[in-house]
């Protein structure tokens, strides 16, 4: 009997040991559910369960200098769906597919696979208004209207090339859209619920919300006033003269800021798929390059100025209409050449026998090292995509002709962003800049400047002193040579013209030119540099300073004032030919009885009674075209 009782004990023993480690292991197993690892299960059950509406951030400003918006975000809805609230999926593909074009059948397909949310893209984003109200009014279970955001750009094809555009899920695909995409595109949110097993809300929790965040607002250099007035004149330009190509840019030769870059042919980048990706993917005066001819002379003559070479006032050059080098002639413009000149009147007579000689003084390493030191051969670091760095000879392909057809723009290859800054360098005290278009990081909610891009300096070319001698003789090319047809009276321009022929497989096209022109203004301290040029124009004297010069001039009257620019008569006096309207300065007749007035130039209009003149228009000192009339008030 004691070994039974014995062995049912030991079973109970046992039974009772297995029945309090089962328990145990069951209470662990619920403690560790219910407290240890309860957030994690619960974030697993969720992960499975929620289902997320996305909350799409709005893109970052984009604005000129002034703070003008140059892009806007347009409110707007995009289409998405649960599949399995979708209770008529036929019905719902159909409509869906007819309203958003869409074929039916891959529609049916993709509403029947399970998926926790399916977004109609490209056709259902970013859709209007009037379709959204069209679909809504179906009330289809499962199908949702989202809120989204449309980038629009209300200056269309202006400012396009720049600016580029957005793809429909809202990146950047072109220009500072895509440049600065990482700062513009902010993040999106979501709105988060729980469902039950058919998709329904799921009461008992609430709904989740991640905020979306605002992209940063991008300030550009650009000077919207300034902008429209370039996208005017080259509107009236392609209109007159019908070229392949135009460029056009205006920098602020202390900084490096950009004020307006334009070109044509252009496109509207709200509707940027009806147009050729050439026309799009570049920003011509980054992307171009092409042989610059005289407007390369500047830098030649500053090369010159600043080694000692030359005195351009003293000493002279006898132009007899060709120099031979390596066998080669290079001729002059003009037929029998500019005679005896100082070699002021070779930079103002755009002689190019005169900068063969140039040249010869410099010699080869000098010549070649200012070359390289004004930045061509290599990217300028503007942050503008598609830059092209240009081409340069090899120094060790850097013969005696390519020496003497370097020296005035021919043989080499460059862009408009390089001559702007290369010129920059020239006037603006020998600083070689290196050139942007942002200007600053802003915050989107408060407006507060975050980061202000620096002026950053590459390195010094020349001497202050030799740019204040390259002042003086840039304004006398407008004043006095070639460029006499951007002269404008008070406003002190200075320049050099250029007439480039156009190489095509190694040969040069007969008839065939880019005429550009380089300038910059005020000369006691300039405030702009300024570049236009058109490739291949029709209807026009294929000549640089004689058809660019006045779009110059055009040009600088509009820009001039909006940088508060004061007139200066002090300059280098104009040179007139026989073709030129003479103006001469107005004098004081204030106080002058209606008997005294007297002019030799001008013709005065009376307005008032009275015998003593009490007023005048215009003011003392401007400077007025001769005939023109004086308006005279009177009185006691």
């Amino acid at each position: 009997m004691k070994l039974v009782f014995g062995k049912i004990h030991k079973k109970a023993k046992f039974i009772l040991v297995t029945s309090f480690v089962i328990l145990g292991a069951v209470f662990g197993k619920l403690l560790f559910t219910n407290i240890i690892s309860r957030n994690f299960i619960t974030n697993k059950a969720k992960d499975l369960w929620e289902r997320s509406f996305p909350l799409v951030s709005k893109r970052g400003l984009i604005t000129d200098r002034n703070g003008t918006s140059l892009v806007y975000n347009e409110p707007a809805l995009s289409v998405s769906l649960i599949p399995n609230q979708v209770k008529d999926k036929r019905k719902v593909s159909d409509v869906l597919g007819e309203l958003l074009d869409i074929d039916k059948e891959v529609l049916f397909k993709k509403i029947s696979t399970p998926a926790s949310m399916l977004l109609l893209h490209p056709q259902g984003k970013k859709i209007s208004y009037e379709l959204a109200l069209e679909i809504k009014k179906y009330n289809f279970p499962g199908v949702y209207l989202i809120q989204d955001y449309k980038r629009t750009y209300p200056y269309k094809n202006r400012i396009s090339s720049l600016l580029g555009f957005t793809g429909i899920d809202g990146t950047g695909l072109a220009g500072v859209e895509s440049y600065y995409d990482e700062l513009l595109r902010g993040k999106n949110g979501s709105l988060n619920y729980i469902t039950d097993a058919k998709g329904g809300a799921f009461g008992s929790f609430s709904s989740r919300v991640e905020a979306p965040v605002a992209g940063f607002t991008l300030r550009l250099t650009i000077d919207n006033r300034i902008q429209q007035i370039v996208e005017n004149v080259l509107d009236q330009t392609q209109a007159l003269y019908n070229p392949e190509e135009i460029y056009c840019l205006a920098m602020d030769p202390n900084t490096g800021k950009i004020l307006a870059i334009a070109n044509r042919p252009t496109y509207d980048n709200n509707n940027y798929q009806e147009y050729d990706p050439s026309i799009y993917n570049r920003v011509l005066p980054v992307f171009s390059s092409f042989e610059p001819g005289s407007t390369f002379k500047a830098m030649t003559f500053a090369a010159a100025v600043n080694e000692g070479v030359i005195d351009m006032e003293n000493d002279t050059y006898y132009d007899k209409g060709y120099e031979i080098v390596a066998g080669q002639r290079i001729k002059s413009w003009k037929k029998g050449g500019h005679g005896l000149q100082t070699f002021l009147e070779v930079l103002q007579n755009s002689s190019n026998p005169g900068f063969v000689e140039i040249s010869r003084r410099l010699g080869k390493d000098k010549l070649y090292n200012y070359i390289r030191d004004f930045g061509f051969g290599n990217k300028t670091g503007v942050d503008i995509a598609g830059e092209n760095k240009g081409l340069i000879f090899n120094y060790d392909n850097f013969g005696p002709l390519e020496v003497a057809t370097s020296s005035f723009g021919q043989g080499i290859s460059v862009t408009p962003i390089q001559l702007v800054t290369a010129f920059s360098s020239v006037i603006n005290g020998g600083y070689l800049l290196k050139p942007h278009i942002a200007d600053a990081i802003l915050s989107s909610s408060t407006n507060e400047e975050i980061y202000i891009y620096p002026t950053t300096t590459v390195r010094q070319v020349i001497s202050s002193e030799a740019s204040k001698k390259m002042r003086y003789a840039l304004e006398s090319v407008v004043a006095k040579g070639s460029g006499r047809k951007a002269f404008i009276d008070g406003y002190r321009v200075g320049g050099k013209t250029g007439t480039a022929q156009i190489a095509t497989n190694g040969a040069y096209e007969s008839g065939k030119y880019i005429l550009s022109f380089l300038s910059a203004a005020p000369m006691s301290k300039p405030q702009v540099v300024l570049y236009f040029a058109m490739k291949k124009p029709t209807n026009c004297i294929q000549y640089g300073g004689t058809t660019v010069g006045p779009i110059i001039k055009n040009l600088l009257e509009q820009i001039l004032p909006i940088l508060g620019v004061k007139k200066d008569y002090s300059g280098v006096d104009r040179e007139y030919t026989w073709m030129d309207e003479k103006t001469y300065p107005v004098e004081n007749y204030i106080g002058l009885t209606k008997d005294q007035l007297k002019s030799k130039y001008f013709k005065f209009v009376f307005n008032g009674e009275g015998n003593r003149v009490i007023d005048q228009l215009p003011k003392v000192g401007e400077r007025i075209v001769e005939g023109s009339k004086i308006w005279i008030e009177l009185g006691d």
